[in-house]
């Protein structure tokens, strides 16, 4: 922007004179022919640069206007040079610097003397400006800063809120867990001697009065027993899924082969039924909980039985690798090895949109009346996994068979570098 600068002067030949002079400099001029005019124009304009003022004025000379000027605050910024005829004597040029003078110019005015002071004061002036708008950003980045300061205060008391429920709900989460884990231990417990009651006395009718009873009357005692065996398994599910939030999260080293080799020997029966090939390779020893492991490999061992196909002959692979995944996503330290277990069977399968839901309690894709069970087994191997911090997945196809992939966490690689 034009720096402006204010010429006073009651001669007009001064005012071009003084104009001339400065103009080729790209100076705004404004120029004024007495202290009245300099006045008028100064109180909707206060942005000059410099005012150039004849000492000698009729009405209002120099000294009187430059100090109704430096009255108003808003005027004291911008500096006087006067400029005079004569040669003051002290006393008078104090009084010239009392009213507000910057400096003097004496007439005749030396156009480069005129041309180099005036250069000062807007220079000045210009390093004035940039201080303004500095500062002016500064206030403004502090204003900012005060308002960014505020909301992230106030965020980290929202977030300390927030938190402090989190805490609460789980608290409260895991209260209600463990009273449901003993509600259900509780309940199935009681429906045991009735259960048991059941179960004998149809036995009964049936070895004592079977002879007694016509075919309608022997098929009711059928379901019945059979209906009964289904509720004793739900039970027993129950009672395991149940058992498991109160098992010791201690785990020791533990050789998978022999604990996989037991739940196989124990499972010769049902294996041999249905003719299944088992195809094992070695697997590694992994720090897990010994007693869970059975459960988790009978589970899904029978599970790849239950829905084999019925003009195909049941394989079941079960091979591993070990991996190295972030747990926390914090880079290295949180780097750690994994062995995944791969469950894979030839059956019947299932489509891969429901690989989910099939871990949910109760969750059945296919009919009671086809296929036993009672839907808490799948559900049961993802608690035990999770009991072991790890990851129980599974892929499918429809008539193509399945895979279960289970995923437990061995030693961080930060470990092993320090062991």
């Amino acid at each position: 922007m034009q720096p402006k600068i204010l010429l006073v002067d009651d001669r007009e030949d001064n005012l071009l004179s003084m104009e001339t002079v400065l103009e080729s400099d790209g100076y705004r001029i404004v120029k004024a022919a007495s202290g009245r005019q300099v006045l008028k124009i100064l109180l909707s304009d206060f942005d000059f640069a410099l005012i150039l003022m004849d000492v000698q004025m009729p009405n209002l000379n120099g000294f009187e206007t430059a100090s109704l000027i430096y009255e108003r605050e808003k005027l004291r910024h911008i500096p006087i040079i006067f400029i005079t005829a004569n040669n003051y004597g002290e006393e008078n040029v104090f009084k010239g610097y009392r009213a507000g003078a910057v400096d003097y110019i004496y007439k005749p005015v030396n156009p480069d003397l005129l041309r180099a002071k005036v250069s000062v004061f807007v220079d000045i002036y210009r390093k004035n400006q940039r201080l303004l708008a500095q500062e002016q950003k500064l206030v403004a980045i502090n204003r900012s800063l005060e308002l960014e300061v505020a909301e992230r205060k106030a965020s980290e008391e929202k977030v300390n809120e927030l938190n402090k429920q989190l805490l609460d709900n789980i608290s409260r989460l895991e209260s209600a867990n463990k009273d449901l884990d003993l509600f259900a231990f509780m309940a199935s417990h009681d429906l045991q001697a009735p259960l048991r009651k059941v179960r004998m006395f149809s036995d009964r009718l049936l070895s004592d009065y079977r002879q007694q009873l016509n075919t309608e009357g022997q098929l009711y005692l059928s379901r019945i027993r059979e209906v009964s065996k289904r509720m004793q398994d739900l039970i027993n599910d129950i009672l395991r899924f149940s058992k498991i939030s109160g098992e010791s999260e201690v785990f020791e080293e533990a050789d998978l082969n022999v604990l996989l080799k037991e739940v196989l020997s124990e499972m010769e029966t049902p294996i041999g039924e249905k003719n299944a090939e088992i195809i094992m390779s070695e697997l590694p020893i992994v720090p897990v909980n010994a007693i869970l492991m059975a459960p988790l490999f009978s589970n899904l061992i029978s599970n790849s039985l239950k829905y084999s196909k019925r003009d195909v002959r049941l394989q079941i692979n079960i091979r591993h690798e070990i991996t190295v995944g972030s747990g926390n996503g914090s880079g290295k330290e949180g780097e750690t090895r994994y062995c995944r277990i791969y469950i894979e069977d030839n059956g019947i399968g299932f489509d891969q949109k429901y690989a989910e839901q099939i871990f949910d309690m109760f969750r059945r894709l296919h009919p009671s009346a086809e296929y036993e069970g009672t839907g808490i087994g799948l559900a049961l191997c993802k608690k035990i996994v999770e009991k072991h911090k790890g990851f129980i997945s599974a892929r499918g196809k429809q008539g193509e068979g399945a895979v279960f992939v289970i995923s437990l966490p061995m030693k961080t690689v930060r470990q092993e570098v320090t062991a």
